[in-house]
């Protein structure tokens, strides 16, 4: 499980929580930068965030014959990512309001401006501040989440702005995956919400429409973009879990091999 930009693992904890509560082992990283200094964030870049995610996963192999990766926004580019880098070893997707372009009814006017620039063309430093309603419809959760922000705890909650260059480092990671998505064959669940605050509905059927495989698609009506913290988190779960057994039930053949294969290993 991957969180989201400039984000925590926390945003993905009600999900990950569940999954384990159903029988999954789940491992939700931490990337590269985050959940430190703003300075840390700004420093890191999107290659780092992905070796994060790499690592992650090679962790889980070592221990899990099926592994999906799940994330939340630019955690589902990530996860993307890591399905076409690793074709045999991602066996599902679970995209928590993927995030191609930020879109979304709640972005600032010149949002669309700085998709098209990248770390190498910006030499100055500033920090975009983030706004209500912060992704999340459910107001007693925005309002925990906003309180832990003022508190500057990072490791809880992240910030309240996002460094212009951690910005632009993101702008390099969609712009990259959007060219891979017509080779990724991974099935894949999309859920998104009608209503996005961040990146519109318009990026969960872009992916649904540009990639390879087979790809379940749900909408919510009543979230915005912090889906898997949000009013209707719960039936995220659920969702989730559903896939994620309908993946297990694809793969007992695979499972079996790989079990023998290690039998005759350890047998000599």
């Amino acid at each position: 499980m991957i969180h989201g930009l400039g984000g925590t693992p926390v945003e993905v904890r009600v999900i990950a929580q569940g999954l384990a509560r159903a029988g999954y082992t789940v491992y939700c990283c931490q990337l590269a930068g985050h959940c430190g200094t703003a300075e840390q964030l700004q420093k890191s870049n999107w290659r780092q965030w992905y070796a994060s995610v790499e690592a992650a996963h090679d962790r889980l192999k070592q221990d899990c014959d099926v592994v999906l990766a799940g994330g939340l926004s630019t955690g589902a580019l990530l996860a993307m990512h890591l399905a076409h880098n690793r074709p045999k070893d991602v066996d599902g997707l679970l995209l928590y309001s993927p995030s191609i372009i930020l879109n979304g009814w709640g972005m600032p006017w010149y949002m669309p401006y700085l998709h098209y620039l990248r770390p190498w063309m910006v030499t100055i430093e500033m920090n975009l501040t983030e706004r209500e309603p912060y992704g999340l419809k459910d107001e007693r959760i925005r309002s925990m989440v906003v309180n832990g922000m003022k508190s500057g705890d990072s490791k809880e909650t992240g910030f309240f702005f996002t460094p212009l260059r951690t910005m632009l480092h993101f702008n390099s990671l969609a712009a990259i995956v959007r060219r891979e998505l017509k080779e990724i064959e991974t099935p894949t669940l999309i859920i998104h919400p009608r209503e996005d605050d961040v990146a519109s509905l318009s990026n969960a059927s872009e992916i649904q429409r540009k990639m390879a495989g087979l790809v379940e698609l749900v909408v919510l009506e009543d979230s915005y973009h912090m889906v898997t913290l949000d009013k209707q988190r719960n039936l995220v779960l659920d969702r989730t879990i559903g896939f994620a057994q309908s993946i297990g039930r694809r793969q007992p053949a695979q499972i079996q091999r790989q079990a023998a294969s290690g039998l005759r290993r350890r047998g000599g």
